[in-house]
């Protein structure tokens, strides 16, 4: 298959070049596709012509799309919807990444694809405009909700990511404080990467969440990274509104993979087993 993927520099579009190794792979940086301008994005479609676009370019920083939410709408929510028309005119399947953030964290299980969703922040308006956009103007695409993504690229507009966030505190013997009050899914880049790979190659469209197995709250997230390393910094939990951050979160975001299990496609594994994967993985690039 020849496939066009958008972010191939982001710390899930790292994880995407090998996932999709056996196939005609495109692999598009910001510099050489904006979503946000029609004429780069139909010009890169006329001149590749691939059979599938994957894209993994968002505005992902959530508070900042609180402050600035013209922003986080033009790459989100616009930016994806001129990707879908230059898709349909193309003729070409899309594969678009979106967030568990598009739940209001209520619901207090799992969340499937069925639930109605329910954003409680900017962001997460953002990105639920751009599936409304995909589902309105395709018959041919993929979306993709995923949860807490970490991967060894790092996320490059976070400068890092949570997991080398509280190993550089813990090297730094700072006290780290961690909301334990909100319960995710934290998902490793390559698991996901290489269920994309999976789904992509499928003809089964439509809306998959696709994230790891299990659930914790950050601070749990904290306190395995902390254990598999070995290290016992001075780790305490925390509120989120202690924290004070900009963006309300939903206190319960977790995503189950029940499209990806009843198409026999589900191939996430455990949280805890990706933590271990990615660390494994992370010493040995260090040597």
């Amino acid at each position: 298959m020849r496939i066009m993927l958008i972010g191939a520099n982001g710390q899930l579009g790292h994880d995407l070049v090998p996932a999709l190794a056996n196939d005609e792979l495109i692999p598009l940086t910001h510099a050489e596709i904006e979503v946000t301008d029609p004429d780069s994005v139909r010009a890169a479609l006329e001149t590749h012509r691939p059979d599938a676009v994957i894209n993994t370019a968002a505005f992902h920083r959530v508070d900042d799309a609180e402050r600035d939410p013209e922003r986080a709408f033009a790459v989100n929510a616009l930016g994806v919807r001129t990707l879908a028309l230059a898709c349909r005119e193309a003729g070409c399947t899309l594969l678009h990444l979106s967030t568990d953030y598009v739940f209001d964290g209520r619901k207090g299980t799992p969340y499937v694809e069925t639930d109605l969703p329910n954003p409680i922040n900017a962001y997460g308006i953002s990105k639920l405009a751009g599936e409304l956009f995909i589902r309105y103007l395709l018959d041919h695409y993929f979306i993709v909700r995923s949860s807490g993504l970490y991967g060894l690229a790092g996320a490059s507009g976070k400068g890092g990511n949570f997991v080398e966030l509280m190993l550089r505190l813990a090297r730094e013997s700072k006290d780290i404080r961690v909301v334990n009050d909100q319960t995710l899914a934290p998902t490793y880049t390559v698991d996901l990467a290489r269920q994309i790979a999976v789904l992509v190659h499928t003809e089964q469209y439509g809306l998959y969440h696709a994230a790891s197995h299990g659930a914790c709250t950050w601070y749990q997230f904290a306190a395995k990274i902390f254990e598999l390393e070995g290290l016992s910094p001075h780790l305490e939990p925390t509120t989120t509104t202690a924290f004070g951050a900009a963006a309300t979160r939903p206190v319960y975001s977790v995503l189950q993979n029940q499209a990806l299990a009843q198409r026999g496609l589900d191939r996430m594994r455990p949280w805890a087993d990706g933590l271990a994967a990615y660390l494994a993985a992370r010493r040995a690039r260090q040597g």
